[in-house]
């Protein structure tokens, strides 16, 4: 095994279930979203603790949009409300944030509460939020080549939507489904992968433990042997 695979330092969740823990509990869809949003906030904190420089969490796809209206307007108002409020405490925590995806087809007032909490948390160094917000692999890498002017690796990845983020060392996906779902496709090449059965909500402190061991167990051979 090699020495820099004993703890992943970039970390990106596939946060799916929360609907399917909506239903078991007999709550609504939007509940079962906030339940997510909480999840994601303290994973977010105990990332910090576990020595994760970036955590990316997949909130929106740009597939989701085709979701019932209903369900689409109350994410778009958890998300500004969610913002807004703790944007601050992020902030405090030494929390830096960025969103990922197209900002087409967002909402002004969404846009500026992005923007906003994006510059509030610029000087940050603990730990970095991605977000993936109107988010998809296969629009990622569209939009960088309709940019590209020639080059190799690195001048294509200048165009992705954050450059500087690094490769994921681990993805981990709740919820028993095993696909990437368009998530961080060019970025994922070499990423090791985790599929857990925990709905979203339900995914605790001690499954984010077991999974960061488990990578700690594999060998990355980058194509070597």
């Amino acid at each position: 095994m090699s020495a820099d695979a004993d703890r992943p330092r970039y970390v990106a969740i596939i946060t799916d279930g929360n609907g399917r823990w909506a239903k078991q509990h007999g709550v609504s869809v939007a509940a079962g979203h906030n339940a997510g949003a909480d999840t994601v906030k303290a994973r977010l904190r105990d990332a910090v603790e576990l020595g994760v420089r970036e955590l990316t969490v997949y909130s929106f796809s740009t597939e989701n949009w085709s979701r019932p209206a209903s369900e689409v307007g109350a994410l778009m108002r958890m998300f500004n409300r969610r913002i807004k409020i703790e944007t601050p405490e992020l902030r405090d925590e030494g929390v830096r944030m960025r969103f990922i995806g197209r900002r087409e087809g967002v909402s002004a007032a969404l846009r500026r509460q992005m923007d906003w909490a994006e510059a509030q948390t610029a000087d940050n160094d603990r730990i970095t939020l991605f977000v993936a917000f109107n988010y998809g692999g296969r629009a990622e890498i569209l939009d960088a080549a309709r940019r590209f002017e020639g080059g190799g690796e690195d001048e294509f990845r200048a165009l992705l939507y954050a450059p500087e983020m690094h490769d994921p060392d681990l993805i981990i996906r709740t919820s028993g489904e095993q696909r990437l779902s368009n998530y961080l496709l060019w970025q994922s090449a070499y990423s090791e992968l985790i599929f857990r059965d925990e709905l979203w909500p339900d995914f605790t402190r001690q499954a984010f433990e077991e999974s960061l061991a488990a990578y700690g167990g594999r060998r990355r051979r980058y194509g070597g042997r």
